[in-house]
Parts: C-alpha cells; structure tokens; sequence
C-alpha cells in the first residue's frame, strides 16, 4: 500500500485530503509543523509528500531544499494557496515535482498523487530510456542526469524527464497534452502552466548556456520540439501572447 505524507497546518483541509486519499487505497501520515514533516520522511521515507509550503517550525521552501540537499528523492507535491507563476517556478526549481493551487478538488489530488507513483515507480523499476546525444549535449538516464559540453546541467527531476520525452521524439512536435501526459501523468488544462514553466527553466539551464546551439523550440498554438539546432541557424521570433514560456524559439 503506497504511503503518502500530508504536511499541512489546517486540519480540516488535511482531513479531507487524507480521506480521499485512503479511500483511493494510500496509507496516509499527517504533520502539521514542518519539522516535523521533515523528521517523518527522513525516518519513516514514505512514497509521496503532500507539502504545504506556509508551515509553521519550517516552511514548505525549505523542506523541499532541506530533503535534496540530503539526496532524499521521494516526490514532492507542494499544495499552496500562493498561485503565481513565480512560486510555482521556484518550487519547482528548488526540487519539488508537482505544484497544486488552492483551491483544488479532490480528485485532482488523487490523480497527482498516483501520478508521482507511477513516475517513481518506473525511475526505479521500469526499463531505462537510451542514452541521447546531440552537439554539446549528453542525455543519461542511468544518471538521471543531464550534461552541457561536459557540465552537468542541474536538471530538477521533473525537468530532465521532460527533456528525455522531449528528446525521445527528436525533431517531432509534442504537445502539451502529450507532455502533460507523459511527464506529470495527468492531462493538460487550458490554465495549468506546468509545462509552459518547465520548458522556460530547461531553456535557462540549456540554451541560454549553450554558445552553439538551442534545443528547445516553441511551435506556437502547437507544442515544443526538441533538436540541436546551431545558433546561426535558429529562427528568433518575438514571443506572443499565447505563450509565455521561454525566448529562443522556432515558428511552426
């Protein structure tokens, strides 16, 4: 039975969560202080971390930066009533997997919770991808890990599975359906910019550093396409209203 922590300092809203989620067959812990939510995982290791990120002893920022700095790898989705694009960027930055505003439903949180499963049952058990490698850039699974002209890359673990899906497909137009599906198992909403502020924090760690080439390209009103494309040869247009996710792109 997947166990699931739930980091929460209002009850009602930890008890509903909880209820759902037991219901949906989980064995659900609550902590309603940070640290203690921290004390929890590091000795109980549970599958999934529910994380509120206004938490009294210790907020949900640092949990997220405390666990990874201490290589603790379970998935961790932050719940949070702060719903701007730049909270759900640095929580994701700073290692966290998912990113659910309040308010949400239920079910929307059943959903996510198995997703994060799924995904971190097929990290440890499932077959591996290929090794990818393009101009200047090395994909490698084994290592879950991602390497810039021999640098590694500081890829979060949510942004170096959407790069393997993205360059699994090379040179193909993937949707944000598609990607929503396949990296955050769940599908794509008009207003979820999950992808959209993925693809922008790969585009800082890759192509914004890369002096020869981009590997992400925006194909607008469509999806994101993955290809080693030379500087000189990459098509710049501005960017337009219907997406906001990165600079380098090329127009379909």
């Amino acid at each position: 039975m997947p166990r699931v922590l739930i980091a929460e300092d209002d009850s009602v809203i930890a008890a509903a969560m909880a209820s759902h989620l037991r219901h949906a067959g989980m064995e659900v812990e609550w902590a309603d202080r940070g640290d203690r939510a921290v004390r929890k995982i590091r000795f109980e290791r549970p599958d999934v971390a529910v994380i509120d990120l206004m938490l009294p002893g210790m907020d949900g920022w640092r949990i997220i930066e405390s666990l990874r700095a201490d290589d603790i790898a379970i998935p961790v989705i932050v719940v949070s009533a702060r719903a701007s694009e730049q909270d759900k960027v640095h929580a994701l930055a700073l290692g966290g997997d998912d990113y659910l505003a309040k308010p949400f439903g239920m079910a929307e949180l059943v959903a996510r919770v198995q997703a994060a499963l799924r995904r971190a049952g097929q990290q440890h058990g499932g077959p591996r991808g290929e090794r990818v490698t393009v101009a200047g850039l090395l994909i490698d699974p084994d290592l879950h890990q991602a390497f810039l002209d021999g640098a590694n890359a500081g890829l979060t673990r949510t942004e170096f599975r959407l790069l393997s899906v993205l360059a699994s497909e090379r040179g193909r137009v993937m949707t944000r359906d598609q990607l929503q599906q396949r990296v955050w198992g769940i599908p794509h909403r008009p207003r979820d910019r999950s992808v959209d502020v993925c693809v922008r924090k790969l585009r800082e760690k890759l192509d914004h550093r890369s002096s020869t080439h981009d590997y992400i390209h925006t194909h607008y009103g469509v999806g994101y396409r993955f290809d080693a494309v030379p500087r000189d040869l990459s098509t710049d247009t501005e960017s337009q209203p219907a997406d906001t996710s990165g600079s380098r792109s090329s127009a379909a």
